[in-house]
Parts: structure tokens; sequence; C-alpha cells
């Protein structure tokens, strides 16, 4: 949704009829952008990315069928297995899409999500579904409800993330959209290139850094979305950065190395009085058991175990789970 900002405040200025799509709920379609919208307005310009498009047409008609004074619309789109085919879709599937007005978001949504920190919206619809009102909850409010509470909950994954619950007066659609993870990389070499490769890849942030100063100052910096991976060996390096990123609350540390270097630097941390509780917050040797041998499937382990602890699962194999997949 961050791409649609600068489009959606132009539209807004030129005083222009514009609309705001994106799903309330979803059944099928494989894998899919958890942040997937689209703006579209009367003219049926489309901008964003739904579904591949394959409903832009449908959404347009919807939205110039809102009469004066609806500012929602809930719209129940499919497409079958050969029409994903076509689309290019992984598979056919089934969705509730949310339209609403842009005179109806708030213009701070738009705002908050232009400067890239954390935010959300919580999106209220009466038993009709033709009303709606939504506001802003910052990563760093109080939750005053269930909306609020799980608001908080999905920033706190630090990935873009949608919930529908249903409430007293109808549903409520919470829509997360945390900070980038910024991914600190204390070391040199090819592996620490291909690592920053691979977070940019997957739409994260990173910085490569070889000295503690600059390393504790990017941690503090971006301590709210911070990643830290250590590839150095050197105590002089590691202890300080590690004990920055301890100390600041990032949600991911990882340590590279042996594990000979992984107790070697574990004493050194110790001396410096870091506790036993904090240590276990640090992974090391870094990264999930892929059978890694080259720098590359390297970067992917260590991403890859970023990756589940910022959506708090334990990486396994898909068929060894129960329940929903993209979730």
């Amino acid at each position: 949704m961050r791409e649609l900002v600068e489009t959606a405040k132009q539209w807004v200025a030129e005083g222009r009829a514009g609309y705001l799509a994106r799903p309330v709920t979803e059944q099928g379609f494989g894998p899919r952008d958890p942040a997937g919208a689209v703006l579209v307005d009367a003219r049926g310009e489309c901008v964003g990315s739904l579904y591949r498009g394959v409903f832009d047409a449908e959404l347009v008609a919807e939205a110039v069928a809102m009469g004066p004074g609806v500012t929602a619309r809930v719209c129940e789109v499919s497409v079958a297995a050969d029409e994903a085919v076509a689309a290019k879709l992984t598979c056919g599937g089934q969705a509730e899409v949310l339209l609403q007005p842009l005179a109806a978001i708030p213009a701070e949504w738009w705002e908050l999500l232009g400067e890239g920190v954390g935010v959300a919206l919580v999106t209220r619809l009466n038993e009709a579904a033709d009303r709606a009102s939504s506001e802003v909850v910052r990563a760093t409010a109080v939750p005053g409800d269930d909306a609020g509470r799980r608001a908080g909950e999905l920033l706190a994954t630090r990935r873009a993330g949608r919930d529908a619950l249903y409430g007293e007066t109808g549903l409520v659609l919470v829509e997360a959209h945390p900070s980038a993870p910024y991914v600190v990389i204390g070391g040199g070499g090819e592996l620490a290139v291909v690592i920053e490769r691979q977070a940019l890849l997957l739409g994260w942030e990173a910085v490569r850094v070889e000295a503690a100063g600059p390393a504790v100052e990017a941690i503090g910096a971006r301590r709210d979305s911070a990643c830290v991976v250590v590839l150095s060996h050197d105590e002089q390096f590691d202890v300080p950065t590690l004990r920055a990123a301890l100390a600041a609350g990032v949600p991911y540390i990882g340590a590279l190395g042996s594990r000979r270097t992984t107790a070697r630097r574990r004493e050194g941390l110790l001396a410096a009085g870091v506790t036993e509780a904090e240590l276990d917050r640090v992974h090391g040797p870094i990264g999930l058991d892929l059978g890694a041998r080259t720098p590359a499937e390297t970067a992917l382990a260590i991403c890859a175990e970023i990756l589940g602890v910022l959506g708090a699962r334990k990486a396994g194999a898909l068929r060894d789970t129960e329940g929903p997949i993209n979730t």
C-alpha cells in the first residue's frame, strides 16, 4: 500500500473521485502480497496491484455505482482455476473486497505511510457494510479495544498484514503496515553483500557496517525496525554491537560463527555484564538449518530465520503443519 501514497495524495488534491480497494477476507489465490491494494477512479484508471488486475474492471464498476453518502462497499469476487491460469495467478480463489472513497480515508494515514513509520488503519463497518469510519493507530499507541490490540500484534510482527474482526456493530478491518525491517549487517566480505541483496529482494532495508561505532549508531537510529546480523569474529566489534542490540530490544539478533566461536563470544558478553536471559535472544550459530554452504545459500538461511522470528513462526515443513498456509 505504501506505493499508493503519492497517487492517493495527488488524487485527493485534485478533488478526483478515487476509491481504495483492498481485501477483507480471502480464500485461495496462492502466495500473495499481504499489503495488496489498488486505487481506482470513475474513469477506469487503476493504480496498484490486486490479484494481478483480474478484478479491476469489476471494482471500477462497483465504485461508480456507489451512491451519495455511501462510504463503503464490500464486493464479492472470485476467479475459477482456468481463469487463474489465464491471469497468471497461482490458483483460483474468492475474496471480499472493501471499497472506500478516498475522502473517507484519514489524510494522516497517507502521511504516516509515506514517512515509512509503523502504522495501522482500523476501519469499522456497519451491519449493512455501506457505512464505514476509519482511524489511524500508531505502533506506539496504547490499545483501547480488541481492534487496537490486534493492530499492535500485527505491527509487532514487522510484516504487513490484515485481519477481520466481528464486533457488536459489524465488521472491523485491521490493516497493519509496520516499518520495513532494517537489517544492520556487521562485518564485510562477500556474505555481507549477498545478505544485503537478499534483504532488498524481500523489500527490507539494509546497511553494512564494519566498525562498532557506526553499528551501534545504526541500531539506535532505527531501533523500532532494526534486525542485527553480526558476521565479525572480533570481540572489539561483537561485544558492543550485540550489547547495543540487546539493550535496544530489537526483535532479531544473530551472530555468525562456529560453535566454538559462539561459545567464546558468549563468554565475552557475560564478562561485559550481559545476562544469561539476554543471551538467549541471540541466534548463534545464525540461520536455519538448510544445509547451506555457499554465501548465497547462507544468506538465504539467515534471512529465512529473520522472517520466521519476525512472524513468530517456528520454521518447519508445511506438510507437517495444520491450518491455513498463507497466514
